[in-house]
């Protein structure tokens, strides 16, 4: 954390990265054989399916998807959210194209990483309505899902009540009202 900086969560995290596992190439085997027609037959029938297989393979791992790239712990601050593993991921809430809630515990969002690509991550969390209401409030102050307190479950102002904490709406968003 930077000087000054303030953890407001920590917890436990799973890092998702949209992508593909190959770039769709594979190693094509010529056969030749020798010997009698059934053997070599046999063995060009196995060539040919070894190739195929291999073509089906390659075809599967060009196509992106969502790849786990580990556990590990985030940090969220008024600033970013840090992901610690061996491969460690800083987010910094101003540098974000886009940011999503996929599912009450998965923050998704995309940006273009320090080799100039395209990224698309998830972070599987339970603070990721924290994290996605800091980056929206930071970077995406128009998000319809923080006007519309789409972030919250459902029944959360019910669970609230029923708990005796009534939730009332606020005329808006502490940090920005606080000028942070």
């Amino acid at each position: 954390m930077q000087h000054g900086e303030r953890a407001l969560a920590v917890g436990p995290a799973q890092r998702q990265t949209w992508r593909a596992l190959g770039n769709g190439s594979y190693t094509h085997t010529n056969a030749a054989a020798f010997g009698s027609p059934g053997f070599v037959i046999g063995s060009l029938a196995g060539s040919a399916l070894g190739n195929a297989a291999r073509r089906r393979q390659a075809a599967r791992d060009a196509e992106p998807r969502w790849v786990v790239d580990g556990t590990g712990a985030v940090t969220l601050t008024l600033q970013k959210l840090h992901f610690a593993h061996t491969a460690e991921l800083d987010l910094d809430w101003g540098a974000l194209n886009s940011i999503e809630l996929a599912a009450p515990d998965v923050f998704q969002t995309s940006f273009v990483n320090t080799r100039g690509s395209h990224t698309t991550v998830r972070v599987q969390t339970p603070w990721a309505s924290l994290a996605f209401v800091l980056a929206a409030i930071t970077a995406f102050p128009a998000h319809p899902r923080l006007l519309t307190r789409g972030w919250l479950p459902p029944d959360f102002e019910e669970r609230c009540a029923r708990a005796g904490r009534p939730c009332r709406p606020a005329a808006q968003p502490a940090l920005r009202a606080s000028g942070a």
